[in-house]
């Protein structure tokens, strides 16, 4: 298994995910979106998995903050400008992805994977 943690050290659901993994002994690789925005290039290959509505935190301070409930926007775009808007946490398992907390769906992984 290939795990890449996408988040920040304060989101309560990245802290979550990082226990389960590490609760299982499975090692994971952690990017810290307030240390190392997405590249453009990494955005696209999630958004492509997830879709560009799944990619973005509604429920985010940023996300109310900047109105965007009220507006046509292309979240890629908006992400780019401001990472904290992405929804996290982002896992990827090789080509597999999931934004949120996903547990049955690492539980699986994490069997087929052993």
């Amino acid at each position: 298994m290939n795990i890449q943690i996408i988040g920040t050290k304060k989101c309560s659901d990245t802290k979550k995910t990082m226990r389960f993994f590490k609760e299982r002994a499975v090692q994971f690789h952690f990017l810290d979106l307030n240390e190392k925005p997405l590249s453009k290039g990494e955005l696209t290959k999630i958004s492509a998995k997830l879709g560009k509505d799944h990619i973005i935190d509604t429920e985010s301070k940023e996300y109310k903050n900047k109105g965007l409930a009220w507006m046509d926007y292309d979240p890629e775009q908006e992400i780019l400008e401001n990472n904290l808007l992405l929804k996290t946490p982002i896992v990827r398992n090789g080509n597999q992805i999931t934004a949120g907390f996903s547990q049955k769906i690492w539980t699986q992984w994490i069997k087929e994977g052993k």
